[in-house]
């Protein structure tokens, strides 16, 4: 089974309107069907699929995720920006509405965590073009600091796009 890519991802969550807004409003998803109090299917701005995240609502009754903590589980899913300036542009619409809980440097990838109206975490990222990796690769985490990164790959430099290390010969 060669898989190409991940298609889309599916969340229970406590209110579909609160969480359908959230991902609309900060990034950028579109709605693309609803059903009413049950369910909404949403698509990432330059994405192709007919989805790329379901959100079922199981009622404000719902406890917190434990994955992680006391169970097994997801810890999160992470989606791809094409540019520094991008990046940019979402972990200040993040801070602002004050999901926004972490940023890290991978090396290869700048990152944003931010959790969303459940809690539940995911990652927002731009990967370092492959042409511009150095040829030892530091795979320690450290703090993000995107101006400084924005400085040395320029803001609106493309991403890896789904390349985050160079090629093998």
């Amino acid at each position: 089974m060669p898989v190409t890519r991940m298609n889309h991802a599916v969340l229970y969550v406590r209110d579909v309107p609160r969480t359908r807004d959230f991902y609309r409003d900060l990034l950028d998803f579109r709605v693309k069907f609803e059903i009413p109090g049950q369910a909404a299917f949403l698509q990432a701005p330059a994405s192709q699929n007919d989805h790329d995240l379901g959100i079922f609502q199981i009622g404000a009754g719902a406890g917190p995720s434990q994955a992680g903590r006391s169970t097994v589980g997801l810890y999160h899913i992470a989606w791809e920006v094409d540019t520094l300036d991008e990046l940019e542009r979402i972990a200040a619409k993040l801070g602002d509405a004050g999901a926004l809980v972490g940023a890290s440097d991978h090396g290869t990838t700048k990152a944003l965590y931010a959790h969303d109206p459940d809690g539940l975490e995911f990652e927002v990222c731009w990967l370092v073009p492959a042409d511009r990796l150095p040829a030892e690769i530091d795979a320690m985490t450290k703090p993000l600091d995107l101006a400084a990164e924005i400085a040395h790959y320029g803001g609106s430099t493309r991403g890896g796009v789904g390349i985050s290390f160079p090629a093998l010969v």
